[in-house]
Parts: structure tokens; C-alpha cells; sequence
């Protein structure tokens, strides 16, 4: 039998490591992983990584300054050097992302991501096997537009919970999109106590009317559901362009051999009666339906402060180091 693993990518959907840990990003064999803060702290806390630490708090101390700055350019390599090492393992693109505390400023997100790029490039590393990870904030958004058409650098819209959001994306013709399933499913669970499985589940319902948005307007922009909270949202899913899979659900995928049919279709979505909306150019637009739509606009707050956190706790980490 074929496991639930290979059948779904027998469908068309390239499965992406949501992972920092080098093991299970080797064994799951992955087209392309993708990494955050929150991914990169657990996994440096493991002793197998120490020798990406020191060589990160090296460079920061080789570039002197203060103990903040040279902290922050520890954090800069750290997050370099572990998409080096993912990049010996997979055979396409790996993830990086951009400080979320820059998530409000268009031109701080251009120049941070044109340094990680740069760090790449050092490292023998061109670009094109860089995803830039940015949060769908409409700066964000604007910071994606310019690093696509004005340096070619592909983008990786993350904490993305809505409809406009994605519209604004594709407008920005940004290369891949990451909506958060499991994170709108959890909001929905809190906020009206019902439980939800399969193809009833409002994340998974999310991600099917971008994908078919994005089909019918012949818009090339990846998109890639994220953020699962169990393998069911993950088949019912099957056919979507990408799905980054923790190594717990690639797991189960891997062991099981339930059937896994293909769900989403572009050819179907593009016969689909649906009306062409803008919003990249309209920033009152953009921010009054983000407004409206409650979840969107809480879990991208709380998207932005937890993966800020853990970037937090990672530069005081490396601030000890590069003081000792």
C-alpha cells in the first residue's frame, strides 16, 4: 500500500518541512522547508546545534560594536545558517523570515531582507533558493512588491488569515502564500465552542476560496496552507499547490495508508462564478476590511507579537554569548 503521505503528493501538492530540525526534514523528504523564530528557538536549544550558535555569535563578534548590536547580527547569521544546512537536504527552497518587529515598516523589511539575501550570497547561496517570509501586514504586502519587481527576490507572505490579505498578495505578485489554517480553526473553536473537522473546518474553508480565487484570475501566486492541527485539515486540502507539515503530522501521513484523494482543482476553479476585487493600491481599503474580518485581525496581532517574543528570546540568548 501507498501511505497517505505519497498519495497526497500524488495529487499535485508539493509537501513543504514546517521544521528547523534537520532529522525530520531528512527522513519526510520534503520539496522545500520553511522556518520561523518560534521553529529556530526550540531547535537551538538542542545540543546537535550548538556549532550553528558559535558560528553565528562568531560573525556577530567579529563585527563588533555593542553587545546589542552584535547580537543582532548573530541573529541575522543564525537564521542563515540554519537554511544552509536545510538547503543540503532539500532539493528546492527553504523559508527565511524577516524580524517580525518590522512588520509595520515597509522599508526596514526591503533592507533586512536585502542583508539576509546578502549573507546567503556569502555563503554561496544564490536567491533563487530563498523564500524572504515577511507577515501580510499591508507594509509587509508593499515590501514584497518591491523585492519581487525591483530585485527579484521571492517572498514568502506568512500570518496570512484572510481573504484580503491574499488578494493583496497575488496583487503584489508575491511568489508564495502561507494562510494559517490551524490558527483560524483555533479561533473559531474558542469563540463559539463548536468543533469542526474535514471540510466544515473555517480554516480549511479559507484556504479552498483563495485558491480558487487565485485559479480563476490566473494569479501564479503558491498557495500554501500552514499551520495544522491534524492531518485532517491536511487532506482536506489535497491538490492545494504547497502544504508545510509539522514533523508530527508528516508522521502520521507517513504511517498511514488511508486513502487520499484529490479535493482542490484549478481547472474546476477556474469555471467558478466569483468577482475580481483589488486592494493593493487602496491602503484605507485594505485596513477597513481587515478590520472587519475580527479573527484576521486578532491572530495576526498575536502572530506578530509571539514570533517578535521568540526573536526576542533567541537576541537575549545570543547577547550572553557574544558578551562571554
Amino acid at each position: 500500500m501507498v501511505s497517505s503521505l505519497d498519495q497526497l503528493k500524488a495529487t499535485g501538492t508539493v509537501v513543504v518541512s514546517d521544521s528547523g530540525d534537520f532529522e525530520s526534514i531528512a527522513k519526510y523528504k520534503p520539496q522545500d522547508a520553511t522556518t520561523n523564530p518560534s521553529l529556530i528557538l526550540a531547535a537551538a536549544k538542542k545540543p546537535e546545534y550548538a556549532s550553528l550558535i558559535d558560528v553565528a555569535v562568531e560573525y556577530g563578534k567579529a563585527k563588533g560594536g555593542s553587545v546589542d548590536a552584535m547580537a543582532a547580527e548573530a541573529l541575522d547569521r543564525l537564521l542563515v545558517e540554519f537554511g544552509k544546512e536545510i538547503l543540503k537536504i532539500v532539493p528546492g527552497r527553504v523559508s527565511t523570515e524577516v524580524d517580525a518587529r518590522l512588520s509595520f515598516d515597509t522599508a526596514a523589511t526591503v533592507e533586512k531582507a536585502l542583508k539576509i539575501i546578502g549573507l546567503y550570497k556569502d555563503l554561496g547561496i544564490p536567491s533563487d533558493r530563498i523564500l524572504i517570509k515577511i507577515a501580510s501586514t499591508y507594509e509587509g504586502i508593499l515590501a514584497a512588491r518591491i523585492l519581487e519587481a525591483d530585485y527579484g527576490i521571492h517572498t514568502n507572505l506568512t500570518l496570512l488569515f484572510s481573504f484580503v490579505q491574499a488578494v493583496a498578495c497575488a496583487e503584489a505578485k508575491a511568489t508564495l502564500i502561507s494562510p494559517f489554517v490551524g490558527r483560524i480553526l483555533d479561533w473559531y473553536k474558542a469563540s463559539t465552542g463548536k468543533t469542526y473537522f474535514g471540510a466544515e473546518d473555517p480554516g480549511v474553508i479559507s484556504v479552498k476560496s483563495i485558491f480558487n480565487y487565485y485559479k480563476k484570475f490566473g494569479y501564479k501566486t503558491i498557495v500554501m496552507g500552514a499551520s495544522f492541527r491534524n492531518t485532517t485539515e491536511i487532506t482536506a486540502l489535497a491538490g492545494v499547490d504547497f502544504l508545510t507539515i509539522s514533523p508530527n503530522l508528516l508522521e502520521e501521513l507517513y504511517n498511514s495508508e488511508a486513502a487520499v484523494p484529490k479535493v482542490l482543482d484549478a481547472e474546476a476553479a477556474s469555471a467558478l462564478d466569483m468577482e475580481k476585487v483589488s486592494f493593493i493600491d487602496d491602503a484605507a481599503a485594505f485596513r477597513f476590511a481587515l478590520n472587519e474580518d475580527q479573527m484576521a485581525t486578532e491572530k495576526l496581532s498575536d502572530g506578530i507579537r509571539k514570533f517578535a517574543a521568540d526573536a526576542n528570546t533567541l537576541l537575549e540568548v545570543l547577547k550572553v554569548k557574544v558578551a562571554a
